[in-house]
């Protein structure tokens, strides 16, 4: 039976809640990344294992409200614009730093700037051009190395580019460890790894960066912005949010960031590769998801953002495919947890997806198959509110996966 008040949801007021909570969440990844950037300024200011140890505690606290925002993307393309600034990966570190040739190689066919090291160089050439690299700042980073030479892994900004200046490289393949950059690489005084005072300035450009382009999207956001009033279109304002459910559940999170590395046992395919903090970007992926889908979001204050939903909506409909939608849900977050809990207990995810770790990789599998079935889902509520077929991303690792190999 039909509650009446799952009846009496109506599309403008699922809309409602779903830009409010788009809203907080890129409103607290803002928050974040300021409080990111102070503690930057601390190991900048006085480098020593406890500030750096500081600073990295505060990138895994800011990957915590932004990785719920990605049930956003795909579906917008206001975002789908904007996000490769903060969160494109992978890349090819030696692009920004020093690297360990042994592991990461000299040279790539694909990407003339594989290893142009811009801390250690104040000009490189990109298309035959001289740039002038001497001082490092905002625009440089934005306007001229991201993605320079068209080439994706020329990846200069955002999370990533942050993360791999405060761990450096993971050296370790599948075994045991993650980036073990020492506090002095930022220290002018006792400089290893040379060029300190240019890594410091590459680390503040690349926080300033990423707080100016997260302000812009929360903006977006805001009454009044322009994803907010985008998505405020009926139909296709629900199109757009399965869409961005389907998408990151099907070909992004179980797809390219999940089996693609299992298939090939890849540490490279690992989202957070430096930190080892993997596991917790793909649970916070799943709980996005889950939030869009609830209509519900916990602020990094406690607060909660709440409304009528999707799943509101869809129970108004057919309490079954709501209840079956939710279950699947559900037991995603279960097969992450388990995935969570066993790299807290030890074993990191590009452990789990390692060549002959049966155990391990099962886990992770199981995290995919739970993705998988719950896209069934999604595709169901489409076709239940008379929507009309969307074409979720894909990815060659589920639907052909012979071809990862060619």
């Amino acid at each position: 039976m039909i509650s009446p008040a799952a009846a009496e949801v109506d599309e403008k007021a699922v809309l409602d809640t779903y830009a409010d909570i788009a809203e907080a969440g890129y409103g607290d990844s803002l928050a974040a990344a300021r409080t990111l950037d102070a503690a930057i300024d601390k190991l900048i200011a006085d480098p020593s294992e406890e500030t750096l140890a500081a600073a990295k505690d505060a990138w895994r606290a800011a990957r915590i409200p932004y990785q719920q925002t990605e049930a956003f993307r795909f579906g917008n393309p206001i975002v789908d614009d904007w996000e490769g600034k903060v969160n494109a990966w992978p890349l090819d570190e030696g692009l920004i730093d020093y690297v360990k040739t042994d592991t990461y190689g000299m040279e790539s066919d694909e990407n003339e700037l594989f290893t142009a090291n811009v801390i250690a160089n104040e000009t490189i050439t990109i298309g035959g051009k001289e740039i002038d690299t001497s001082k490092i700042t905002p625009e440089l980073l934005g306007e001229t190395l991201h993605e320079a030479g068209e080439v994706e892994a020329n990846v200069a900004t955002g999370y990533h580019a942050i993360e791999f200046l405060l761990w450096g490289q993971d050296v370790n393949g599948t075994d045991a460890g993650a980036g073990t950059r020492p506090a002095t690489d930022f220290d002018t005084a006792n400089c290893t790894g040379g060029h300190c005072d240019r890594r410091a300035a590459y680390l503040k450009a690349a926080s300033t960066l990423m707080i100016s382009d997260l302000e812009e999207i929360a903006a977006a956001w805001s009454d009044g912005g322009a994803a907010r009033k985008d998505v405020m279109e009926g139909k296709a304002g629900l199109v757009r949010i399965l869409t961005g459910m389907g998408s990151l559940s099907y070909g992004e999170l179980a797809g390219e960031r999940m089996k693609l590395g299992l298939l090939l046992h890849d540490p490279e395919e690992e989202h957070d590769c430096f930190s080892d903090n993997t596991h917790m970007s793909h649970f916070l992926d799943a709980k996005g998801i889950s939030n869009v889908y609830h209509g519900k979001y916990t602020r990094i204050d406690g607060t909660v953002v709440e409304g009528p939903s999707l799943s509101d909506l869809v129970a108004g409909k057919n309490a079954d495919l709501d209840k079956e939608l939710s279950g699947k849900l559900e037991a995603t977050m279960a097969a992450m947890t388990t995935m969570k809990e066993r790299a807290e207990g030890g074993e990191a995810y590009d452990q789990m997806i390692g060549e002959g770790n049966d155990e391990g990789n099962a886990v992770v599998q199981a995290a995919i198959d739970a993705l998988v079935d719950q896209t069934r889902s999604i595709e169901r509520v489409v076709a239940e509110l008379d929507l009309d077929a969307i074409d979720f991303e894909g990815s060659d690792s589920l639907d052909n996966p012979n071809a990862v190999f060619q």
